[in-house]
This record gives C-alpha cells, structure tokens and sequence, in this order.
C-alpha cells in the first residue's frame, strides 16, 4: 500500500463495544485489527462490521480477535489484513486500555494492579513500531501519585531504541484530559489521552490537540426523541394521564444538565445499574432513575415491566440504547448478548465524538508526513 491516497490504518486493543473504533473509523482510520477479550463486545463489533455499508472496507481487511492481548502477535493472528500488515507501515495503534487500576471508583493500584496493560501497549509500540500511538484512560490517572508512572510510560515511548531497520522511537506531543460534554456528549466522561509519533514521522511538523467542536447537549436534548418513543404506546390509552405526567417531570428536570458518567459495573457482582451512590442521586436530579436498566420496547409494543421500568417513583430507567446515546454511539450501532452484557459494554465505552476528534488531529500530522514523503 503506496501513495498519498492510501487508507490510513489502525490495530486497536481493548476495543469493547466500538466506542474509540468507531470515533476512529469517522476520523478516517480503517481498521487492520480490532482486539477484544470479552466475547459480547468482540460480537458486537463482528455483526456491525457485517452490517453497515460505511464499514465495507473493514469487512474485508479487518480481523476483529477475540482473545487476550497478552496473547496477540501480529505477525501470527492477521489473517483478513495480513496483506496490509507490515511492521512500521501501520499508521496507529490504538487502545483504551483497562481503568480500573486508576480508577477513584477502585483502589487506585496502578501499576499493581493485574489489570494495567500499559506495558503490554507499550511492547506491541515496540513490536509493530507505529506511525503514532494513542491510548486513552480515566482522569484518575493524571494523579499526582501516578506523576511517576506517567514518567516512565512516557519515557518508554520516548527513550526506545531504534529498531534494526532503523525506525526509531517516539515523541509524546500530548497526554491530556478531555471532557466528552464540550465534543457534544451529553455527559461528564473525562478522559485522559496520550498521543505520540514516531519521530520520523514528526520531525518539525506540528500536533495541534482537538478544540472543543460542539455546544452543549443535555439529557433532555439527547433523549427527547426516544424518550417519547417509549410513552407513545400509552399516550391514548387508559394510562395517557400517568404517561404525560411521567414525560413532563422527566423534561423539567433532563433539560438542566448533562449526565453524570456512565459505568458498566463489575463482571463480577449483580446486574447493571448507573452506578454507585452519588451517580444514582445524579441521575434522580435529572428525572432518571438509576437504579437498574430498562426492557426495550419491541416493535412499538410494550415490554409489560412499565411500572418498574417508566412508571417507577424516581423517574424512569433507560434502556440499553439511551444509554448509548448518552455515550455518543450512533443509533444504529446495537450489541449483542442479554441486557447487563449489553449495557456494560456500553457503559465501558470511549465516547465515539471523542475519539474522532483525536483521531482527526493525528491524521492531520500523518497527511502532512505524506505530502512530506510524496514531495521528495
């Protein structure tokens, strides 16, 4: 693959449901790899790839790899992309690697935590050498006791020696925190993203971060439309009165902020819910009750669990798919697996608007790489 016209690719690991592939993809990015150790997430991504004509390049060049990372070789598992792959030629690696270990809803163990794959990002940067390397994670690992963690992933970007072909290491132009509420996410999701380049690529070019792109949308204005969907099978029926009222109240009090952040919650304990104590009072601020997920109605029809579901004291519950929406995923994107499978990859997910928008600054650098190269 030659020239100034060529797709600009990406291995992404950790992938999830598609939130970061997704805000990749509308940047420009296509797809070699997608890396996903959870088999709902890892199908989801599967089926939509196979779906939605936009994606028709990824269908026939990406592998989507359900499998530990620690456990993913390139060279080995490509098997759609292996034509495209090629060591220092993939334009990004990408990866929301897990939270948790940094995490203020945890421990906080970092680095000693079982779950911090930053070495493992940083090896496969090693392994495959990248035009550029983003890796997104919670603000809680812009912590001053994080301060020397970051040096020394920083530096392991930065001080890694040149490989035998000669492409050297890279230089990290940015690691930042970013609020998805001021890229037209309904919802405080801060987000902290390293981005870096391999110094050839770089050389005396430019990154410039992403600005803020979008007014603020609160609740109401994201879930207006579906909202209404929801009482529409009981506006004219024996329950018209009850249903206006819950939609009225539920308007009152979305319309006055964004949501709180979305968690999917632990594999290990219970079903899904938005979160812990203090979400929960959030969310009840906001005419939404957050203690569980709503059944979606089917074709119109009632799901027969109304009164838990949008008749509940607290306000209504959201469905999967307002869930989504208050992450940034498109509406037709949809996951697969039962409802707390679905809602937790939605609620562990990069916001897609996001990740486009860091993804448009990188491929802005790459594009002027390749004009750079092309003009010699």
């Amino acid at each position: 693959m030659t020239g100034t016209d060529q797709a600009y690719t990406s291995i992404e690991i950790c992938a999830g449901a598609g939130g970061q592939a997704i805000g990749l993809h509308f940047a420009g990015f296509r797809h070699l790899a997608l890396v996903e150790i959870d088999k709902y997430a890892a199908a989801t991504l599967r089926e939509n790839i196979e779906v939605h004509p936009k994606w028709d390049w990824e269908r026939v060049n990406c592998d989507v790899l359900c499998k530990d990372v620690l456990e993913f070789d390139p060279e080995r598992d490509l098997a759609k992309s292996a034509a495209h792959y090629r060591r220092g030629e993939v334009d990004l690696l990408a990866g929301g690697v897990p939270c948790p270990p940094f995490s203020h809803a945890g421990k906080q163990l970092g680095e000693d935590d079982e779950r911090d794959l930053f070495p493992r990002i940083l090896d496969l940067a090693k392994s495959i050498r990248p035009r550029a390397v983003m890796i997104e994670n919670v603000r809680g690992l812009m912590d001053a006791k994080f301060d020397d963690y970051r040096s020394r992933i920083q530096a392991s970007l930065e001080e890694m020696e040149p490989s035998d072909d000669g492409l050297p290491g890279y230089k990290v132009v940015g690691w930042e925190v970013y609020e998805a509420e001021r890229f037209g996410v309904p919802q405080l999701r801060p987000r902290s993203i390293l981005v870096a380049f391999r110094r050839d690529v770089l050389k005396d070019l430019k990154y410039e971060a992403p600005t803020p792109s979008a007014e603020r949308v609160t609740v109401y204005d994201a879930l207006k439309e579906s909202m209404l969907e929801r009482i529409k099978p009981f506006v004219d029926g024996a329950r018209a009165a009850q249903a206006q009222a819950v939609f009225g109240k539920w308007q009152l009090n979305a319309a006055k902020d964004v949501a709180p952040t979305l968690v999917g919650g632990s594999k290990k304990h219970g079903g899904a819910d938005l979160g812990p104590s203090r979400a929960k009072k959030a969310w009840r601020a906001l005419g939404v009750s957050g203690m569980g997920v709503a059944n979606a109605p089917v074709d119109g029809q009632p799901s027969g669990t109304e009164d838990r579901d949008l008749f509940g004291a607290d306000g209504p519950m959201l469905t999967v798919r307002q869930a989504a929406i208050i992450q940034g995923f498109p509406t037709e994107w949809d996951f697969t697996g039962g409802k707390t499978a679905q809602y937790r990859q939605v609620g562990n997910a990069f916001p897609p608007p996001v990740a486009q928008a860091v993804g448009e600054s990188i491929i802005e650098v790459l594009k002027a790489d390749r004009k750079r190269v092309a003009q010699r």
